[in-house]
């Protein structure tokens, strides 16, 4: 069932998804395959480029900046615009769930097979559907438009509300 490489990875407890995990070798995160947890710590100063978040209206566009090197979750987070996030940026629910332009989804790391799961569960999914937790802004995503589902499907059923990161 699974690779040689993997069985010999470490279980560890995931509170943020409840579930164990197997340790990852990703750079980033000690937690499965998820290459970042809650998304990484940039600085205000870095460069920033303008991206467009195309509303679940279908009509609505929201141009916003966004930090070279944050997620696009912590981009929406930032700026205001309704990317839920309910695991807030673990790779544990698929509320961030984004469609990508196909060039840019083809210049894209291949998603990880967390991040692969929690797209099965994703509401009107795509072949260039991601998780915007999972994807890291870039000089070259200046002008991009993203495209927000119709809809999300949470599965949290504590009444957990999300803060922005």
């Amino acid at each position: 069932m699974f690779s040689r490489s993997r069985q010999s990875l470490p279980l560890i407890y995931s509170a943020a998804s409840k579930r164990l995990l197997k340790r990852s070798p990703c750079v980033g995160s000690a937690i499965g395959s998820i290459r970042h947890h809650g998304g990484p710590s940039v600085s205000t100063n870095a460069p920033t480029v303008t991206v467009h978040f195309l509303q679940p209206d279908g009509e609505t566009v929201k141009s916003v900046p966004a930090r070279v090197g944050e997620s696009l979750l912590q981009t929406a987070h930032r700026n205001d615009i309704d990317l839920e996030g309910a695991c807030e940026g673990v790779c544990a629910c698929s509320t961030c769930h984004l469609i990508l332009p196909q060039d840019v989804y083809d210049n894209q790391e291949e998603p990880s097979e967390d991040e692969e799961d929690m797209l099965d569960m994703a509401y009107g999914l795509t072949d260039t559907s991601r998780l915007g937790c999972q994807i890291m802004v870039s000089e070259e995503m200046d002008g991009i438009q993203f495209e927000m589902p119709k809809a999300t499907r949470n599965f949290y059923v504590d009444g957990h509300v999300p803060k922005p990161h």
